[in-house]
């Protein structure tokens, strides 16, 4: 629970934070609010996943292309109608082409042959020429264009093309497909002009059908979607790739299907209207194509088009007058006559080609259509990309804010990808059209966010932290702080410790025997080597420096469970250190060094303590006071190192000495200490036997065998003269001679003062 509300108390801003971006994401795919940046780039995106479709051939529709090298052997166009009555025969006798559409309308007479002129001056200045109307009415035929093309056209799968505006009225329309009649009074949006400039009415009527081929440009005039149906006045008229694909096929009534579901609509939707198919009734049945708003579709641009576009074959308007173009690659297709040459100005900005050729957008279409398959935003879209969102809003709220920064980089770039992944899965695969920016954007957001939260706040606060730490912790364990500072702080906690305690003997009458500045040196020498062995060596934490003693302890910040054998070791080290400087001190003729140390294991209280005008990270409690009081002991043994009951006990690798039990000042229960004295392995022979001599001797005196102990102990005294601990023990025996201890004497010594 504890460890809940600390994850709760670290984090909770963060996720908060992290959440509430994702609730204005997921407000923006439920269309609370909008934004034109926003969508521009989820048209950028839309854009450039387009190209990214791999792009096959499709025999099945063929692009007659009056490009430059038809207009240099043939010459400019437009072409004279004797010439297109020719290739309509070619395309459909010929070869054999399934429908042929025109990108090209016929709003006027074609007088390129000259008739018109020559029957106005047979009525005027050759009125008199005997025999000339019989001539010309015999020419008639020949140099009838209109009436050559026409008859082409009589009864073949041909579809002329015608444009859509509100500048004027001109030519004559194809009847409509259906008109708002049949709507029975529901409203269907589309794309609706008052004037247009159709064909003249002898091609139109000769025609199969015809189609509208007016571009509809976005706002940034790229064209992305078409209209498959276009209003004009009250009546529903075809595109020329619908209309072409409608001769294709042979359709012989065209309807259309409203969308039942209405619980299915969002409130843009159905302003847009409702109609869902389009339904095309054949001699065979019937088929339905989608449309979605304003009965446009998207247009699913193949390739970059052109001849080296690679998704159509283009074959030239004047190999096929000529006969020239290999008969299988025409017969049964679809075959749409456009112009791909820049001069012709049917170039239009697209998303995949700024100069694609107009002709090229019906083919897409039609292809669509042949192939059951356009892309669409359903009506349940919305939903996805809100799932999508609020999913990857909340793993990322959460996961960013608990990983490290490399992490939170690999994460953040996955889910990058597997949005991206899921959003091109779905377009190619399940034709679904989704938004994705506002997901991205999320993304960024979120990873930003975390990143620059956890410099400002976490990251500087954990540098901090290691920083104050660093006055008393070892480099290296700074370093390891420093991975991950969030899972230390100074927070008072209670932990199982080590605490020393190391003090020099007679650093009075040191320092009255040295100058100021010797003892300056003296002392900064000995802190220096005291402080190196406890942080660098056994990585212990340096409390603090109590004049010339030295505090410090084991297992905080960064926990050990060894602690008490790195302070043991710790204090074997340090009293090799002191012997070291001892005789470089008295090299230089300065007093002796000598230190004692004291070592102690238990239950501390551990944190930042102290005033609001200075606080330390140090430990409190009765293991670090009879810490204290070993140190101060050690003098009385005569021993360079005490340690507690609960030292030996956490470190048994160490051989020890075992000095007394004692009952220290502010203590009610004895406490057996100890000196160590090394590892087995390190110590020789003759100490070993040393300290079983001395057990033997510590025995005795506990069973109050005087006289035995006494022969032990100056057996011991006069091997080890040295060793003040033995002398102590005589003197303590030939007191208890004289004052022999009570029937109750428990063998512990008890010390009054600190």
């Amino acid at each position: 629970m504890k460890r809940l509300r600390q994850v709760l108390s670290r984090y909770a801003a963060r996720w908060a934070f992290g959440l509430l971006l994702t609730f204005g994401a997921a407000l923006y795919v439920y269309g609370a609010w909008s934004s034109h940046a926003i969508e521009r780039q989820d048209t950028i995106l839309s854009d450039m996943r387009m190209r990214l479709e791999p792009v096959e051939l499709d025999p099945r529709i063929v692009i007659v292309d009056i490009d430059s090298k038809s207009l240099t052997e043939v010459g400019r166009f437009p072409w004279s109608r004797d010439i297109l009555a020719r290739l309509v025969t070619r395309l459909t006798e010929h070869y054999g082409a399934g429908a042929v559409g025109f990108d090209v309308s016929f709003p006027e007479p074609d007088t390129s042959s000259g008739y018109e002129v020559l029957a106005g001056l047979a009525q005027r200045e050759l009125k008199g020429v005997p025999g000339l109307g019989r001539e010309l009415d015999a020419l008639r035929p020949r140099l009838d264009y209109d009436g050559q093309f026409a008859a082409a056209l009589a009864g073949k799968p041909v579809v002329l093309g015608y444009n859509v505006s509100d500048d004027q009225v001109k030519g004559v329309l194809p009847a409509p497909e259906f008109t708002t009649e049949i709507l029975n009074g529901r409203q269907v949006a589309a794309h609706a002009f008052s004037g247009y400039e159709a064909n003249i009415a002898r091609l139109q009527a000769a025609a199969r059908r015809a189609g509208i081929f007016t571009a509809v440009p976005d706002a940034d005039g790229v064209v992305r979607s078409s209209p498959l149906l276009m209003r004009i006045g009250d009546g529903f008229y075809p595109t020329l790739s619908l209309a072409t694909l409608a001769a294709y096929v042979e359709v012989r009534a065209m309807g259309p299907v409203m969308m039942d579901n209405r619980d299915r609509l969002s409130a843009s939707e159905l302003a847009a209207g409702e109609l869902e198919y389009i339904q095309l009734f054949t001699a065979d049945g019937s088929a339905r194509v989608p449309v979605g708003a304003h009965l446009s579709n998207l247009v699913q641009f193949r390739g970059k088009g052109g001849p080296d576009g690679g998704a159509f074959r283009y074959v030239s308007a004047v190999d096929v007058l000529e006969g020239r173009t290999p008969k299988e690659v025409l017969d049964g297709a679809i075959v749409l006559v456009g112009t791909s040459a820049p001069g012709l100005q049917d170039l239009r900005a697209t998303p995949v080609n700024p100069q694609f050729p107009g002709v090229e957008i019906h083919a897409n279409l039609i292809k669509s259509m042949l192939d059951g398959r356009f892309k669409s935003r359903p009506y349940n879209a919305f939903a996805i990309e809100l799932l999508q969102v609020l999913a990857v809003g909340i793993v990322l709220s959460i996961a960013l804010a608990l990983l490290p920064p490399a992490w939170s980089v690999l994460l953040a770039a996955a889910a990058f990808a597997a949005s991206g992944w899921f959003n091109y899965y779905m377009y190619t695969e399940q034709d679904v059209v989704l938004e994705l920016f506002i997901c991205l954007l999320l993304i960024a957001a979120l990873f930003v966010t975390n990143l620059a939260w956890g410099y400002f706040f976490e990251f500087r606060k954990g540098r901090a932290l290691v920083a104050r730490f660093g006055e008393y912790v070892a480099p290296e364990l700074v370093e390891k702080m420093a991975e991950d500072p969030h899972a230390y702080d100074m927070d008072g906690e209670s932990r199982e410790l080590t605490v020393m305690f190391a003090d020099v003997r007679g650093f009075t009458t040191i320092s009255e025997g040295l100058s100021p500045k010797a003892l300056r040196e003296y002392i900064n020498l000995y802190l220096t080597a005291m402080s190196e062995d406890i942080r660098s060596s056994h990585q212990g934490t340096l409390d603090k420096y109590i004049g010339d003693a030295v505090m410090a302890f084991w297992g905080a910040p960064v926990a050990f469970a060894d602690h008490a054998s790195r302070a043991v070791a710790t204090a074997l080290l340090m009293q090799a250190s002191a012997a070291r400087l001892n005789r470089d001190f008295l090299a230089r003729g300065w007093p002796e060094l000598k230190i004692g140390i004291g070592l102690n294991s238990g239950l501390m209280h551990v944190g930042d303590m102290g005033s609001r005008i200075r606080r330390a990270y140090t430990v409190m409690g009765d293991a670090v006071n009879l810490g204290a009081r070993l140190e101060g002991i050690t003098r009385v043994y005569g021993v360079g190192i005490a340690v507690g009951a609960a030292t030996r006990l956490a470190a048994p690798e160490f051989v020890y000495r075992e000095l007394d039990l004692v009952r220290v000042k502010g203590k009610r229960e004895p406490v057996a200490i100890y000196e160590p004295l090394g590892k087995p392995g390190a110590l020789a022979p003759a100490v070993m036997d040393e300290l079983a001599q001395w057990e033997a001797a510590l025995a005795l005196v506990r069973a109050r065998s005087w006289d035995a102990a006494q022969a032990a102990l100056e057996t011991l005294a006069a091997a080890h003269p040295q060793r003040a601990l033995y002398t102590l023990y005589l003197e303590r025996v030939a007191g208890y001679r004289v004052h022999p201890p009570g029937p109750d004497w428990d063998g512990v010594t008890r010390f009054d003062t600190k």
